[in-house]
């Protein structure tokens, strides 16, 4: 008998361990007593047999002493180890709490031979006192009915020697085949004992009291059933890894992918590219690691590079592309520029896996091996999962690369913001004074401002997400309807039947794109249009005049960069764009005489829609006298300027070639906060723990909903008031009073908000916004209108 060592055994526990299959024995009498049943005449003679073992029975104290019926043993156990399954499930014999266990199915042995000579099993997370409780407490739930929860997942790292990968396993068993007997030795257990035990679940000399070691008799055995979870494993891994920002990020991302793959020599880069420009940038978007083809900081237009398929593909499309033999593409593209700097490199396979940064910039994860075939279509599918994490983290880099970059322009080229340039000069003094002092290091010091109220708002573009994919899928059902139009035009003269087949196939993507786009129906009806479809027009264009011209007319139809329709989602990216334009100029000369009222910090960002941060208070201004009328009366600025935002974009309803709505949102925080300047970021964030939740607050309310409903707070044509002060509401509805009396806003409701994350007791002001009737605002009659109410 082969053993399995899975831990040390316990030098001590609360049961006496007896290896016996009494209850196998009273199956195959079940099996013999039944008339109907197929193995009664042999369950009849083979029970006859194992009586000459009545140990099978009163069971083994050690497992080695069964050797001697072996084969019976096998026969009782065929039951559990079926021989279609023995290729598939991942199952042995154990003996619970002594880490022993023997019979494994055909797969599990092989895992065994495959970790290599020497490989001990290790479930992760037991030692001599964990293992003698958990055996406590399973008495607990099997002799005396005490159910106690102790289950937790099971894991175990199994290497592969041949692939050198690690496969990662959950362990879950079966205790269906064992019993537990009481002895004179086990003291009586009652519910205050129960207490006493959970109140001392970690001390293990207690448990001893109660449960005294072999105090009582286990028997039988269990089944442990191995479950592959490595995919699942690596996911988590990745999702962790990226919430970290440390040098280390990368080179464990590496070896996750090597394990994923399972490719020893897996070669992984990064190459970051500008899409308005078409070049290549340097690796300081790579947080500092180099591409695979790229020279370090190499910056060129990536049409020298590539191929115009994997320009297409890769970088106009964000597809991911695999080349499982370099040889074979540098026959196809004639050795171009692409094929050179991957052969410099030995490069024989390599995936190409665009991140869409954002409409201007892209990343790529190329992986690579030395060896042909190794990376292909079928094991890039592996990479599915965990794309999703990889994209936010680089989504993150980029923004804050992107942000070191503007501030470095600001600090070396542009003034700061002028309300504060006053305290890095004193700043910069200080330091340059250590200088000249003779101080060895001199210290920059922390720049932070104390006692400083927030005034935040955003007036976001409402459904973007929705509409962007409506437009996406009108753009497709207009394309696909072209590719009918032009068969129909050629089977007027060529009646073919492939050409009908391929209509219908286009008729049946058309169906899925009326009934709604799932996440990658795009990319597979263009990959069906690039693949069976363009290579017949191309064809076609050869044969007949007619056919050319009919294939040219749907050609013109085509954006001659993206190669798709762009019919609607342009309009609808002009659109977004006209009206981020237009309200970010509305808001930017609004807060320029804003600034007269009273000098403060602001910032502006342009998304998907506007939205702005400032900070007020005395401690940001030299020299200049701070009441709290200055910030009554920003926040009645900030309400008119509101109102406003949402009449820029009302009037831009009819000059918008796709209409959008935009949803307003204020949120009022009443408590003077600290804000620090972070000297890595380059810009000013909230201080301190608890100051830290209006930034928290910031970031989700947006996303609140009605308590006890569906509704979402942002709505088109009305403001939304977050507050969770009643003083602060009464101030806001004086306010929005106010502004009522002059015209501006209708109906109030005042609102309470579901929890969120973290966040509860929010409540909210929503108003009706009331637009000018003239039709066309101008900006200079709105800004003179609202500015005289101040």
């Amino acid at each position: 008998m082969k053993l399995i060592k899975f831990n040390k055994r316990p030098a001590e526990l609360p049961v006496k361990v007896l290896f016996s299959l009494k209850k196998m024995i009273e199956e195959f009498e079940l099996f013999a007593k039944r008339d109907s049943h197929p193995f009664q005449q042999a369950s009849h003679q083979f029970l006859e047999k194992i009586k000459q073992y009545p140990k099978l029975r009163d069971g083994f104290e050690k497992l080695t002493d069964s050797e001697i019926c072996q084969k019976e043993i096998d026969i009782l156990l065929n039951p559990l180890f079926s021989e279609p399954l023995q290729r598939n499930e991942i199952k042995a014999v154990i003996i619970p709490f002594t880490f022993e266990g023997f019979h494994p199915t055909t797969r599990f042995a092989q895992i065994l031979e495959d970790a290599g000579k020497g490989f001990q099993l290790d479930m992760e997370g037991f030692n001599d006192d964990i293992t003698y409780i958990y055996a406590c407490s399973f008495i607990l739930a099997q002799y005396h009915q005490m159910p106690i929860d102790f289950k937790r997942p099971i894991y175990i790292d199994i290497p592969n020697k041949k692939t050198g990968e690690m496969r990662h396993y959950r362990c879950i068993m079966n205790a269906d085949f064992m019993e537990v007997l009481k002895t004179e030795k086990a003291p009586d257990i009652t519910q205050a004992d129960v207490d006493y035990l959970l109140q001392n679940a970690e001390n293990v000399s207690v448990w001893k009291k109660k449960f005294p070691p072999e105090s009582y008799i286990f028997k039988g055995f269990g089944i442990i059933n191995l479950f592959d979870v490595t995919q699942d494993v690596i996911i988590n891994k990745v999702r962790s890894l990226f919430l970290r920002t440390d040098e280390k990020v990368y080179p464990e991302f590496k070896k996750l992918l090597q394990n994923l793959m399972g490719i020893d020599d897996l070669m992984v880069g990064y190459s970051t590219y500008d899409l308005k420009e078409k070049q290549s940038l340097g690796t300081f978007f790579n947080r500092g690691t180099d591409s695979l083809f790229l020279e370090e900081n190499e910056r060129v237009n990536y049409q020298e590079i590539f191929c115009e398929g994997i320009q297409s593909c890769v970088i106009q499309n964000a597809e991911v592309i695999a080349m499982p033999n370099i040889d074979e593409y540098g026959k196809k593209t004639e050795h171009n520029n692409f094929y050179k700097r991957l052969k410099n490199k030995n490069i024989e396979s390599i995936l190409l896996i665009p991140l869409q940064i954002s409409e201007k910039y892209l990343q790529l994860i190329e992986l690579a091996s030395k060896h042909k075939n190794k990376l292909n279509s079928l094991n890039a599918n592996k990479l599915k999962d965990i794309i999703p994490y990889v994209k936010l983290a680089a989504q993150r880099y980029m923004e804050e690369s992107l942000n070191i970059l503007e501030s470095t322009i600001q600090e070396n080229y542009t003034s700061l913001h002028p309300t504060i340039k006053w305290r890095f000069d004193r700043a910069a003094i200080n330091f340059n004074r250590q200088k000249v002092d003779g101080v060895e290091k001199p210290v920059l010091e922390d720049i932070s401002f104390d006692g400083i109220y927030p005034i935040y708002a955003q007036a976001d573009i409402k459904g973007s997400s929705t509409a962007r994919n409506s437009a996406i899928q009108e753009d497709l059902e207009i394309q696909l309807n072209l590719v009918i139009e032009t068969f129909e035009k050629i089977l007027n003269i060529q009646d073919y039947p492939i050409y009908k087949k391929l209509i219908f196939r286009v008729e049946s993507y058309l169906k899925i794109v009326r009934n709604g786009l799932d996440a990658g129906d795009e990319i597979t009806i263009l990959d069906f249009l690039r693949k069976e479809i363009y290579p017949v027009f191309n064809h076609l264009k050869d044969v007949n005049p007619i056919f050319r011209k009919a294939v040219a007319a749907y050609m013109a139809e085509i954006d001659p960069n993206l190669h798709v329709v762009y019919r609607v989602r342009k309009a609808y990216d002009e659109s977004v764009e006209m009206l981020n334009d237009q309200m970010a100029a509305y808001l930017d000369s609004r807060q320029a005489k804003a600034q007269d009222m009273y000098p403060h910090y602001f910032q502006r960002y342009k998304t998907d829609g506007v939205e702005y941060n400032i900070y007020i208070g005395p401690d940001m201004v030299e020299n200049r006298e701070f009441s709290l009328i200055y910030l009554q009366n920003l926040r009645l600025w900030q309400l008119q300027t509101m109102w406003g935002l949402e009449q820029v974009a009302n009037d831009l309803l009819t000059e918008m070639p796709y209409p959008l709505q935009v949803a307003s949102l204020i949120l009022v925080h009443s408590h003077p906060l600290s804000i620090k300047f972070h000297m890595d970021q380059k810009a000013f964030d909230v201080d301190g723990a608890y100051n830290a939740r209006y930034e928290i607050v910031k970031k989700r309310i947006d996303k609140s909903h009605i308590k006890g409903t569906t509704e979402r707070l942002t709505q088109p044509k009305k403001i939304a008031i977050v507050y969770s002060q009643d003083t602060d509401a009464e101030e806001y509805l004086s306010y929005v009073r106010y502004w009522q009396s002059e015209g501006l806003f209708g109906k109030i409701e005042m609102l309470e908000l579901e929890d969120l994350q973290g966040i509860s007791g929010l409540r909210a002001i929503r108003v009706e916004v009331l637009f000018e009737k003239e039709g066309k605002l101008k900006n200079e009659k709105l800004t003179k209108k609202v500015t005289s109410k101040i």
